[in-house]
């Protein structure tokens, strides 16, 4: 159970690093807020790449990077709203 939660982090930390440096513009977010980002951009990524029968392993990280960097847009457009 604990290689699963860790690999979740470490995988969430890379897709988060990966999502921030490809999306443009200033991001606010610390290290903290990133993993997060990348571990619910990994799950979201995940799901959908189940549901388009993605069997490809780089595919599926893309998908995944692809979904947190829309969730960064999501958690932007939120943050400047309030």
């Amino acid at each position: 159970m604990f290689n699963g939660i860790f690999g979740y982090i470490l995988g969430g930390l890379v897709i988060g690093v990966l999502a921030r440096l490809l999306k443009p513009g200033a991001d606010p977010l610390g290290w903290i807020m990133t993993i997060v980002l990348g571990i619910v951009g990994a799950v979201v990524g995940g799901y959908i790449s189940g549901m388009l029968h993605i069997s490809s392993s780089l595919m599926q990280w893309a998908v995944a990077i692809g979904a947190a960097i829309v969730l960064l847009a999501v958690y932007e457009a939120l943050r400047k709203k309030g």
